[in-house]
């Protein structure tokens, strides 16, 4: 058995990396949740389970949420938690594409401890432990030291450049998109892009990981309003992300209309 939680995030990561490339090679069955929540395939079901088993087996006395478990209140009880998405871009897994992830995480008492992002198709493992460091197979992340707004390459979907969401012109950077929220916090965790923003109401399993990764790697990372982001919250959504280098995270954050 690993005797940190972060060396049994890897070894669950890698073994969910299996099991998912498995399912997709024999073929998937496709079903579509309800309120357009997206796809959902028996690898994603068969990634939840293995996880479950092998995580909860290890450390008994954590709870447990994710997305594709029914949630129960009995985490909220718990002191240490595993926030885990078994697939991060479905549909991305679905249309063949190689761009989604595996994301676990560790929380004690609000606040992300470990984290493990994996893209198994793209051999890329992302690790953090709080004040230990990010990492990408092993090499040091670092983010992007660009502080003009207007500079910055930006990931982020389209509807977030409505002006609706800024004080004054939408700012003139260079936007791109990455379908799994969790590889979008790595990539600008890897200095690849130097912010990362949504406006949505983000589920607490898509950034638990990639957020601990990001700051880990010096960024700035809260909700829309600012405000540092707690995980195992009753509803598991947090107010959106932002995510940057501090004084790039400032530039965006001051632009941002924010209405409740």
């Amino acid at each position: 058995m690993p005797e940190s939680d972060l060396d049994l995030l890897i070894d669950a990561a890698r073994q969910a990396g299996e099991i998912a490339l498995y399912h997709k090679a024999k073929g998937l069955e496709v079903q579509h949740k309800a309120d357009d929540a997206g796809p959902v395939t028996q690898a994603d079901f068969a990634v939840d389970k293995a996880l479950r088993e092998a995580l909860t087996a290890a450390r008994p006395d954590y709870g447990w949420l994710s997305e594709e478990t029914r949630d129960t209140p009995d985490r909220l009880g718990r002191e240490r938690v595993f926030i885990v998405d078994p697939i991060d871009g479905t549909r991305s897994f679905v249309n063949g594409e190689t761009t989604w992830a595996h994301s676990l995480a560790v929380v004690n008492q609000g606040r992300v401890t470990q984290g493990v992002v994996y893209l198994p198709e793209m051999d890329l493992l992302y690790s953090a432990s709080r004040a230990q460091g990010a990492f990408c197979n092993g090499e040091r992340l670092s983010v992007s030291d660009i502080s003009d707004i207007h500079a910055a390459r930006i990931l982020a979907t389209k509807p977030n450049m409505d002006p609706q969401h800024w004080r004054q012109d939408v700012p003139g950077f260079t936007r791109s998109h990455r379908p799994s929220l969790a590889y979008r916090l790595c990539l600008v965790a890897q200095g690849r892009y130097d912010a990362m923003l949504t406006f949505r109401p983000s589920w607490e399993w898509d950034i638990a990981a990639g957020a601990l990764i990001l700051s880990e790697a010096g960024a700035t990372v809260t909700d829309r309003k600012g405000d540092f982001l707690r995980f195992n919250n009753a509803i598991p959504q947090t107010a959106g992300v932002i995510g940057a280098g501090a004084e790039l995270h400032g530039q965006i954050a001051e632009r941002l209309v924010y209405t409740d």
